[in-house]
């Protein structure tokens, strides 16, 4: 039986009859692309739509994407949160990167088969991207210390939205450590004010304005 996408139609109530239908393809594609190259672990691939698609779009909670706006995913693995935020808002535009060219495949493969054409996907490192963006996402990557430097200076300095741009980073656990170590002015936005389920008590969007 076929996975469908129930679990983000309850969260989010005014998606089109395409975007539905796309994200209930994902369980297939993702399905069909983790048996050939591993971008979700094993156990977790049953969990997608809550612990990857819904995690993704806990972004989308917080901060609504206006038609126009860059959005650099860094380290987007198999495309999260970039690919379920693309679907989310198809007029905002949405660059996806990692350093493992595999993944940026798998990206591609599903974007297309999604009919995509806001998202571009890139084998690079962060730091070889040279355009702006309004804003920057990334799922807990690595620590923000080491993540800053890597997109410090590629935002644009007008913001379009009603928060100001900046870094919408997706983290687990107790962030005080490293968010003091950071030395970044973030403001922490628990994912359990949006959803229900377990798996987000300790979940949070940590948002540095630039």
């Amino acid at each position: 039986m076929e996975i469908k996408s129930t679990l983000i139609q309850e969260y989010f109530k005014d998606l089109t009859e395409k975007q539905i239908a796309q994200f209930d393809q994902l369980y297939s594609l993702y399905s069909f692309w983790n048996a050939q190259i591993n971008v979700i672990s094993r156990k977790d691939i049953d969990e997608l739509y809550e612990r990857h698609i819904l995690h993704s779009l806990g972004i989308a909670k917080f901060c609504t994407f206006k038609p126009g706006e860059k959005v650099l995913d860094v380290g987007t693995g198999g495309g999260f949160p970039g690919i379920p935020l693309a679907i989310l808002f198809p007029e905002t535009y949405f660059h996806l990167v990692d350093s493992i060219g595999k993944k940026i495949k798998v990206v591609t493969e599903v974007a297309s088969a999604l009919g995509l054409e806001n998202v571009k996907a890139s084998h690079l490192r962060a730091e070889q991207v040279t355009d702006k963006f309004d804003f920057i996402v990334s799922r807990a990557v690595t620590r923000l210390i080491d993540f800053y430097p890597w997109i410090k200076g590629k935002f644009n300095k007008d913001s379009k939205n009603a928060i100001q741009n900046g870094i919408l980073y997706l983290k687990g656990g107790d962030l005080t450590e490293e968010i003091a170590e950071s030395g970044l002015k973030a403001e922490l936005y628990p994912l359990s004010a949006y959803f229900k389920e377990e798996f987000f008590e300790t979940k949070y969007v940590v948002y540095i304005p630039q």
